[in-house]
């Protein structure tokens, strides 16, 4: 990760909800390579992340218990004085896709409780959300998705890992209930038939 987005974490603690993959194991790597400390679930954390599905079809939390994880935890970090909520879930949430409707609806609705905690926690917690599309060895997305991305190709983790850097870092104080799509242009608008 030579070419890695870095900012200094000065030791925040990164908590985790959700169920981990690749990509989630490179943004905790890269957080603790910034600073951060790797806490277990249910412990107090700075910066929390929130593992959704990232494609069809995969085994994942109910919403609504990752959505209670997340909101108990922005309690806690309200009363400490602050912190950082980052969703990794499918660009489906803000573009749903005709084959996958039930995924599509259960990713959107994450969206929409994502941007319900940012305005409920707001300001002492940020709370925002990394929109995956189709990245490297299916971790996220439809390989139909690939012929309706204007940038041609798969995205990396590393490309996705940099928008949680983005998202975690403490100079960034002003960027709240936003998905921000790692997703090469997927939700531009092409034309979708699939």
């Amino acid at each position: 990760m030579s070419d890695a987005m870095e900012i200094d974490l000065a030791g925040a603690t990164i908590g985790l909800e959700g169920a981990s993959n690749p990509l989630v194991e490179a943004a905790l790597a890269a957080l603790r390579a910034n600073g951060g400390q790797i806490v277990g679930r249910a412990q107090p954390a700075d910066i929390l992340l929130v593992s959704c599905a990232l494609r069809p079809g995969t085994a994942a939390e109910d919403p609504s218990i990752l959505y209670a994880a997340a909101r108990k935890m922005a309690m806690a970090m309200t009363v400490r004085g602050g912190g950082r909520i980052v969703f990794l879930l499918s660009v489906t949430a803000g573009m749903p896709v005709r084959r996958h409707p039930r995924f599509s609806m259960e990713s959107a609705s994450i969206l929409a409780g994502m941007r319900t905690l940012a305005m409920e926690f707001g300001p002492k917690v940020l709370v925002n959300a990394v929109g995956v599309g189709a990245v490297e060895d299916e971790i996220a997305g439809d390989k139909a998705m690939l012929s309706h991305t204007p940038v041609g190709r798969a995205g990396s983790i590393e490309e996705a890992v940099a928008v949680v850097l983005f998202f975690c870092d403490p100079l960034n104080t002003y960027t709240s209930g936003q998905m921000l799509g790692v997703d090469g242009g997927w939700m531009a608008g092409y034309g979708r038939n699939f």
